[in-house]
């Protein structure tokens, strides 16, 4: 409140009355959730045009950065696809090997060399 004196009149306040447009465009949208979604859709649209540069640079950021997160996400699927099939193919090497090795009998184990090179045990 303005105090006697101060320089400033004091006026009323008053709530700003909704222009008729948007009343009327209430109306025709009636109320409910498409009824919002419709009226959101319709200020987007007007935004849009009124700023097309705005808009431009969105699509330009975004749309760059799903592009960029796509490629990834394929490259990465690829790359997930490439060790799946290298993880197949040393499963059935181990498998083969691991049957070859049951099926042979086990070697009889080697008798160590001689303590040192060249030098003979017979005490000359």
């Amino acid at each position: 409140m303005a105090a006697a004196g101060d320089g400033e009149d004091a006026k009323p306040t008053q709530q700003p009355q909704p222009a008729p447009e948007e009343t009327g465009t209430r109306a025709v949208y009636g109320g409910g959730v498409v009824g919002k979604l419709e009226e959101q859709w319709r200020k987007t649209k007007e935004h849009a045009e009124t700023y097309p540069y705005v808009w431009g640079s969105y699509i330009l950021v975004y749309g760059g950065l799903a592009a960029y997160l796509t490629w990834r996400w394929r490259k990465l699927r690829r790359t997930e696809d490439r060790v799946r099939v290298l993880q197949g193919r040393l499963r059935q090497l181990a498998a083969a090997e691991e049957s070859q090795a049951a099926s042979t009998p086990f070697p009889p184990p080697q008798q160590p060399p001689p303590a040192g090179p060249g030098k003979s045990t017979s005490g000359l």
